[in-house]
């Protein structure tokens, strides 16, 4: 019986591990208070995963009320945030401490 668990367990583990590999990943970079690319084309329909890594000193937050997310990333850090699966459109983001120079926008595409 236990051989046949072990199997399972390790099935399981095994897709999961395909499943989470899948996940498209992005990142951002925050630099001199500006969100580098400004503009990032994402799929649509599609559980992605965002990378923010803040080369500022200071900390910066990333929000954006359409993707109803906030995450204070302190400097020199990055931080994880997934998105979606969301339909085709455009979603802003800024920086919360710089709103008038960090600013961006995720476009959803098919």
């Amino acid at each position: 019986m236990k051989p046949i668990i072990n199997r399972i367990a390790f099935m399981c583990l095994f897709f999961c591990a395909i499943v989470r590999a899948e996940v498209p990943t992005f990142t951002i970079e925050i630099r001199d208070h500006l969100f580098f690319p400004s503009q990032l084309i994402i799929p649509a329909n599609t559980k992605v995963k965002l990378i923010i890594i803040n080369r500022d000193a200071t900390p910066e937050e990333f929000e954006s009320y359409e993707l109803n997310r906030e995450k204070v990333i302190m400097g020199g850090a990055k931080a994880i945030i997934f998105v979606g699966p969301l339909v085709p459109g455009d979603y802003p983001f800024f920086g919360e401490f710089n709103p008038k120079t960090a600013q961006g926008i995720i476009r959803v595409e098919n």
